[in-house]
């Protein structure tokens, strides 16, 4: 299928070949019949796009400060590569369409196959010829509602979000600063409540727009007549709310605001415009400052947009979707009408083309619609594969295969720690292809390919199983499917390389170790890779072998998490611990040679922080502190082993030493941060290749990651809790 892209790096547009999007439990496959261009967001990204680095820089800051905070804690060249190889990706553009439904997900009954809806997302509405869309983001078109007016949907619900918050009543003055598509449509929902709205623009064809749609009046900024007709209107007192849908760098729209707003007026801020609020004019009046957040409750909300939880009427009237819904409805009564606000409908083929007139101005446009072919020809076939039969046995079964050919590689899943740490290595790599890439949003896979040479991109995870031609598989997905996913690989007889976790509980560890048993296949890797970094295997070598039991301390400044990041989904994707955790267990098992046999863990209250305590067979115990309280700049990862009168200390994999006896020191210059995961790949590779011994034993893996789950429990019970052998 097709898609609209965008590089952000060199601010290239593109309407590439990507794979069809597959249908998972909770949402729907839809056709895209109509997408709507939002000129507003969608041209600022495309403008910020063109801009130098240093331009981009100045325009978002709040991305620098994500860099810097970076760059203290994993430093200048990891916090490099990162960022640029997230700059050099193809990004997605669009986030509002109607099309028909082609597939229906597990668990959804409100729609079928052949209705016609509505999306809404910016991750689900895309500028593509299919999109995948969860429950709470699509609504259906009422009958007799043209395709190209129901794509007006989502912008629909941010205006009306913005109207919502302003809490207009019968009878009042409103005024609209800005006749953009997103002015527009306020200004006809004001109108449709009873409110009489003075508009803004310093563009007279757009003030004559929404005139015709119903407002009162309408001038430019700097004209008098503006303020006139809100003396007129409102018998000199000023307008009852300001709703500010304009953008740009002026701060002249928030300085009219006061201006012409009454006494504890209501100011609204829907766009994204400048906000030096004059703060004795704002003060005198009382006013009330107000922001309208995106379509309304439920945004950002993963488990809103993405499990499908609603929130309940009682307590929350009007979500996303509701909102989508009503607007649906207004447009289908004409109470909203749409139509005049259409400035040009573009063939989807000439996306690239129509980006360009409008970024350059020989378009102008207050709405721009993307119409899509009745039947897209998608290039993609998807086969049925059947599993191939599984093997029974004690023994893994290890394919044969050519020493001279290349190792043939999977992914499957293709996100940051994919793109950043796994295959700019994989991919410089003598002897080994890059056979396909497997994700379940259709650009993610195509930007893999493009970058790293992956020879096929698709959405299908058992045609991969089924190729006889892949050696390996890696699972580098959200932590709730590795268990499955690796299971399934095991069974269709793949070799795998399974980021950590292996499992989030036990029942899903056993769910892999039976796949090992019933198909004799134990080849598996979990990426624990610092005990594969230089510097660390270097400062054990120094220490060399003990005779006495070992006190290792593990300080893990893991740091607060941003916002909306997946790993807050406790639910589905388990505790913070229970994802990470595995790495600093690994490496302490790995530094003390032996497998714990018990785990103790507490918590103080009102926070993440936990102190681990692992007991070994010899007596030895390992202390992981893992907080997430501690300040941006602290390094992430200390380490002390005590034992036989000696000290090895490893200080964010930057440097290490060793204490008592022959004292050693690594280089004090500043080194990049090598956490193995280079050395772990190529020992896997290794493996892959001449069929030898995995780089770290199953009955390890296993241990570490029953380790890492006993820690839940461990809390729970509040007493150690003592680990039986896994296998």
């Amino acid at each position: 299928m097709k898609q609209v892209v965008q590089n952000y790096k060199s601010g290239e547009l593109a309407v590439l070949d990507v794979p069809v999007p597959g249908c998972k439990p909770g949402g729907v496959l839809v056709r895209t019949a109509y997408s709507l261009i939002s000129t507003g967001t969608e041209l600022m990204k495309v403008s910020e796009a063109g801009m130098s680095m240093l331009g981009k820089a100045r325009s978002r800051p709040d991305q620098v400060a994500k860099v810097m905070q970076s760059v203290a804690t994993n430093g200048m060249s990891a916090t490099y590569q990162k960022v640029m190889g997230k700059l050099d990706s193809y990004t997605p553009l669009g986030y509002s369409l109607c099309g028909v439904v082609e597939q229906v997900g597990p668990g959804i009954d409100d729609v079928k196959v052949g209705d016609l809806v509505a999306c809404a997302g910016n991750e689900h509405a895309l500028h593509a010829e299919l999109n995948w869309v969860p429950r709470n983001l699509y609504a259906r078109v009422p009958d007799g509602l043209a395709p190209r007016h129901a794509a007006f949907g989502t912008v629909g619900s941010i205006a009306m979000q913005g109207v919502r918050q302003g809490e207009p009543q019968l009878g009042e003055v409103a005024l609209v600063i800005g006749l953009g598509l997103i002015g527009q449509l306020v200004a006809q929902l004001l109108t449709a409540s009873g409110v009489r709205v003075v508009g803004v623009d310093p563009d007279p064809e757009r003030c004559a727009l929404a005139e015709r749609l119903g407002a009162a009046a309408c001038g430019d900024p700097a004209s008098s007549a503006v303020e006139a007709a809100v003396a007129e209107l409102t018998d000199g007192h000023g307008v009852d709310q300001v709703y500010l849908a304009a953008g740009g760098g002026s701060n002249q729209p928030v300085e009219l605001a006061a201006r012409l707003c009454r006494d504890r007026g209501r100011v609204v801020d829907i766009g994204k415009c400048r906000l030096d609020l004059p703060w004795n004019a704002y003060y005198e009046k009382e006013l009330d400052v107000r922001f309208s957040r995106s379509y309304g409750p439920g945004r950002y909300d993963p488990e809103y947009e993405l499990e499908g939880r609603d929130y309940p009427i009682g307590y929350v009237r009007w979500t996303e979707r509701r909102n989508l819904a009503c607007f649906l409805d207004l447009m289908a009564r004409g109470r909203v009408d749409v139509d005049p606000l259409v400035s040009h409908i573009a063939d989807f083929d000439d996306a690239v083309e129509t980006y360009r007139r409008l970024k350059d101005g020989d378009l102008k446009a207050v709405a721009v619609l993307f119409r899509y072919p009745e039947r897209a020809e998608d290039a993609e076939v998807r086969p049925e594969v059947a599993v191939p039969a599984v093997r029974r046995g004690g023994g893994a079964s290890v394919p044969a295969r050519s020493a001279a050919a290349p190792v043939r590689l999977a992914f499957v899943g293709a996100g940051n720690y994919a793109t950043s740490m796994l295959l700019p290595h994989l991919a410089r790599r003598e002897g080994v292809e890059l056979s396909t890439v497997v994700t379940t949003t259709a650009l993610s896979a195509a930007n893999a390919r493009r970058k790293f040479g992956f020879a096929s991109a698709t959405t299908d995870l058992d045609a991969v199983l089924g190729d006889p031609s892949v050696d390996a598989v890696f699972v580098v997905t959200r932590h709730s499917s590795h268990a499955e996913l690796t299971r399934k690989a095991l069974l269709a007889g793949k070799t795998v390389f399974v980021e950590k976790p292996l499992a989030l509980t036990e029942d899903e560890l056993a769910g892999v170790l039976a796949a090992v048993e019933e198909s004799g296949n134990d080849r598996l890797q979990v990426g624990f890779n610092r005990r594969f970094a230089p510097l660390l295997q270097e400062a054990r070598s120094r220490f060399g072998p003990r005779t006495g039991p070992a006190s290792l301390r593990y300080l893990v400044n893991a740091g607060r998490l941003q916002h909306g990041s997946w790993y807050l989904q406790q639910g589905t994707e388990g505790s913070r611990f229970a994802g990470e955790g595995g790495h600093f267990i690994d490496t302490a098992s790995w530094l003390l040679g032996a497998d714990p046999v018990s785990v103790y863990a507490t918590a103080p209250a009102g926070n993440d922080d936990l102190q681990v305590v692992l007991r070994y067979p010899d007596g030895s115990t390992a202390t992981i502190s893992y907080v997430t309280t501690g300040p941006a700049g602290f390094p992430k990862e200390t380490l002390d082993l005590i034992a036989d009168g000696r000290v090895l200390r490893l200080d964010d994999f930057v440097r290490a030493s060793v204490h008592g006896g022959r004292r050693w020191v690594s280089s004090r210059l500043p080194q990049a941060r090598n956490k193995g995961q280079n050395a772990e790949l190529a020992a896997f590779v290794k493996a892959v290749r001449t069929g030898g011994p995995m780089p770290v034993p199953l009955e390890s893996l296993v241990a570490t990651t029953a380790a890492t789950l006993a820690v839940r429990t461990a809390l729970a019970g509040g007493a150690p809790v003592t680990l039986a052998r896994a296998l």
